[in-house]
């Protein structure tokens, strides 16, 4: 019996710290997106504190604020969870190997794990042991300080482009308000240009946002601002030049549509979120009848020609946005982005202009 529950003991502790190397390996060094149940765990346990810390909140800044800090957290809570797990699974592979007391085994573990070398066995087995445990300890700290640059190099190169929009779309950023800016200052024509920088930015994206997972939760500097707002501005100023705007048609923006929701969707699936993979041009969409009109009304007052046919036109941008929908919306209330025109509201807001501080005549 006691052999028995030695076996158990030591399959179990090696089961706990391929898990952990495991997730270390999938979050630092594999290229692509893939489910991890401890990074899950971390990162879940996480937003249910931060949820509790945001409760005497009373605006959005200072929620803001405090979800600042979320991201950056969570990434570094990762490298102490996994340094728990592979404690405990070695802690269990020395208790069976004869480490003595599972106290004995709990301290050459912890010994071994962070390299300090006051507990050792007696025997070449847990040499070998101790050896292992002390190089996962060492690969998983290098993994975590040589992930850094990488995350904050495509942090930086996201927000770049993000602050350009501010400039371009206003904060937060409005679909209408870019289209109007273009019309008024750089001409419609000048479209073609942005439309492919950002198929580049969602092809950035959806490469970084899923294998580097954790950048999904880092804010952008100022409050009004965010990558899933940005993209919801960008497609919906795209679905809409495409479907109301008098304008020769660019294939450049039907590209940049289909890069931006094939990113947000993979980035979807990570998180678990349903969406319909092949949706109808007819089925509903959160931006009402009404906020489109409303939207078209307030580009025709600032000289964007639109096509005569407004039900046409209707139909066409919900036909584009409804490949987009869902997801921006639930991956909107997952980061918590700051609230937008038709981005980061299931039911839309109404479209915001700024004539006042551009003026018209600009």
């Amino acid at each position: 019996m006691d052999i028995l529950l030695k076996i158990v003991a030591f399959v179990a502790g090696l089961g706990l710290v391929v898990l952990a190397v495991s997730s270390a390996v999938q979050s630092f060094v594999l290229p692509r997106a893939a489910q991890d149940v401890i990074v899950s765990a971390v990162f879940r346990t996480l937003r249910r504190i931060f949820n509790l810390a945001m409760r005497p909140a009373s605006t959005y800044e200072q929620r803001d604020q405090i979800m600042a800090l979320f991201g950056p957290v969570g990434l570094l809570s990762l490298l102490p969870a996994w340094l728990i797990i592979t404690t405990a699974g070695y802690t269990g592979m020395f208790w069976a190997l004869g480490a003595g007391s599972w106290y004995d085994a709990f301290k050459i573990s912890g010994s071994s794990l962070l390299t300090l070398g006051f507990a050792t066995g007696d025997h070449i087995a847990l040499a070998l042991l101790e050896f292992s445990e002390a190089t996962i300890g060492l690969i998983m700290v290098a993994l975590l300080i040589a992930y850094l640059p990488t995350i904050y190099s495509a942090f930086s190169k996201r927000e770049a482009a993000v602050s350009l929009l501010e400039v371009r779309a206003g904060s937060p950023p409005s679909a209408v308000e870019l289209i109007e800016r273009y019309q008024r200052i750089h001409g419609l024509d000048r479209l073609h240009d942005l439309w492919v920088n950002w198929e580049v930015w969602f092809a950035e994206l959806e490469e970084s946002h899923t294998s580097l997972a954790a950048l999904v939760f880092f804010r952008s500097p100022k409050p009004q601002q965010s990558w899933v707002t940005s993209a919801g501005a960008i497609l919906d100023a795209a679905a809409l030049v495409n479907a109301a705007v008098e304008v020769p048609h660019d294939m450049q923006a039907d590209l940049t549509i289909r890069a931006g929701f094939l990113a947000l969707r993979s980035i979807a699936d990570f998180f678990g979120v349903a969406y319909d993979a092949h949706p109808k041009a007819t089925d509903p969409i959160s931006v009402s009848r009404a906020q489109f009109d409303e939207a078209c009304d307030h580009m025709a007052a600032g000289g964007v020609p639109l096509k005569a046919d407004r039900d046409q036109a209707w139909a066409s941008f919900s036909g584009w946005r409804v490949n987009y929908d869902r997801v921006l919306i639930v991956l909107a209330r997952i980061t918590m982005a700051p609230a937008a025109p038709w981005s980061s509201d299931g039911k839309g807001q109404r479209v915001r202009v700024r004539a006042a501080e551009e003026g018209r005549g600009q």
